[in-house]
């Protein structure tokens, strides 16, 4: 049986020399679904305005662990987490944390594009109506627009805007999820495998989006395509067994890793 070693605390996201700060600090982080542990030991940094891809075999802990990251987990029964998650500065897991603001400010898009069965404009506006964040009718038209520019879906949908979103191709779906995501302003994206359900010119435009996206968000994605993560990543995570295994800047990841478990993994020897 492959063993990986004992997980040590791991800088993530911005090359040695880098003076930013971390955005996402987790520190000794456990996960349980009732009694199974799902998580051990994490610890890592995360900076901003990088991309961070996750990757490693089905079952790892990859989604688990990204859905720590806005307390996701917390609607499943019986599962608890130990350890720290520190968003800008802030433990998320303290008592007190008010869990809707948490996932206003980290938001998440899903392996499978789920918008309401809505309008276009209504899925977008969704979340800056419930949050209040807008006084005037001028006003969420213009954030909604600018959160359909940020997901490169504006010039696709600026003139059916009242028609269902459900009309969508798959592909246009997914970013109108991002935009909704997007709308309420969050300083953190979450994307659970974003894009593999779609095809292969739909996942392309998802790829630069997230690319683009990275200039005003920290983004983190969970990937089972090693290619994918190659090409949208600044940094890459590897997950065994729920463990962390490796963290380095995905150029060397791929070329030179520091683990065996991580190389063997990356080549095709099992995974």
């Amino acid at each position: 049986m492959i063993e990986a070693r004992k997980p040590e605390k791991i800088k993530l996201g911005n090359p040695i020399g880098s003076s930013s700060s971390s955005k996402i600090v987790v520190r000794d982080l456990d996960f349980y679904y009732g009694r199974a542990q799902a998580l051990h030991g994490i610890n890592l940094e995360i900076q901003e305005r990088v991309v961070t891809a996750f990757i490693g075999p089905s079952g790892c802990g990859k989604s688990t662990f990204i859905r720590t990251l806005n307390r996701m987990n917390d609607v499943i029964a019986g599962t608890r987490a130990e350890g720290e998650v520190i968003i800008d500065g802030q433990n998320i897991y303290a008592p007190g944390t008010d869990v809707v603001e948490l996932r206003r400010r980290v938001g998440m898009v899903f392996q499978k594009s789920n918008p309401f069965p809505k309008t276009i404009f209504d899925n977008v506006a969704y979340g800056l109506r419930i949050n209040r964040m807008t006084s005037t009718k001028g006003e969420l038209e213009a954030c909604v627009e600018q959160a359909l520019r940020d997901a490169a879906l504006w010039e696709e949908v600026k003139d059916r805007l009242k028609q269902s979103a459900l009309g969508l191709s798959g592909g246009q779906q997914q970013r109108l999820c991002i935009a909704r995501a997007l709308a309420i302003r969050p300083s953190i994206v979450l994307m659970d495998e974003p894009a593999s359900a779609l095809d292969p010119m739909a996942t392309s435009r998802i790829e630069e989006l997230i690319v683009e996206l990275k200039k005003q968000y920290t983004i983190v994605i969970v990937t089972h395509n090693m290619q994918q993560a190659a090409r949208v990543s600044d940094t890459t995570a590897f997950f065994w067994l729920g463990k962390l295994i490796e963290v380095n800047s995905t150029e060397k990841m791929f070329t030179n890793p520091d683990e065996k478990l991580t190389e063997d993994y990356i080549t095709g020897r099992f995974g």
